[in-house]
């Protein structure tokens, strides 16, 4: 699944595709999905995926996640990808998307995009926040 260079385009149009895709590929910085790819984190939620400004696990907070909470009746699992290591989230983060009836569920970039295709195929209620990986 890791990326390689090709001749799409290298950032989402407007930073919004909408629909919901499969994570094609990540790596190299970015992710391949929606026969595009991208450089930089993105959110993939039920409307789309977008681009996330997030580069490090300490940005994210409640307002980098606002376009999550704002579909938070369209999700009840939240996929982390915090990079290429896991990494310990505040519990304030937790308790935040827990009052958003969001469960969370924190891992590396890799294993959360695959895990979010799996339960994206299965038409689960999830998205993931990904920070992207070299």
């Amino acid at each position: 699944m890791a990326a390689t260079p090709d001749s799409r385009p290298e950032r989402l149009h407007d930073g919004f595709v909408p629909g919901r895709h499969p994570i094609d590929a990540y790596g190299g910085g970015g992710f391949r999905f929606a026969e595009m790819s991208h450089r930089g984190s993105i959110l993939a939620l039920p409307s789309g995926v977008r681009a996330w400004e997030v580069t490090e696990p300490a940005g994210i907070t409640p307002e980098s996640l606002s376009p999550l909470v704002a579909e938070a009746g369209a999700v009840n699992l939240l996929l982390l990808g915090t990079g290429a290591e896991i990494v310990f989230v505040p519990e304030s983060l937790r308790r935040f998307l827990k009052e958003a009836g969001i469960g969370l569920d924190v891992m590396q970039t890799g294993a959360a995009a695959r895990t979010y295709n799996i339960l994206m195929a299965e038409n689960r209620k999830v998205a993931a926040a990904l920070i992207a990986v070299p």
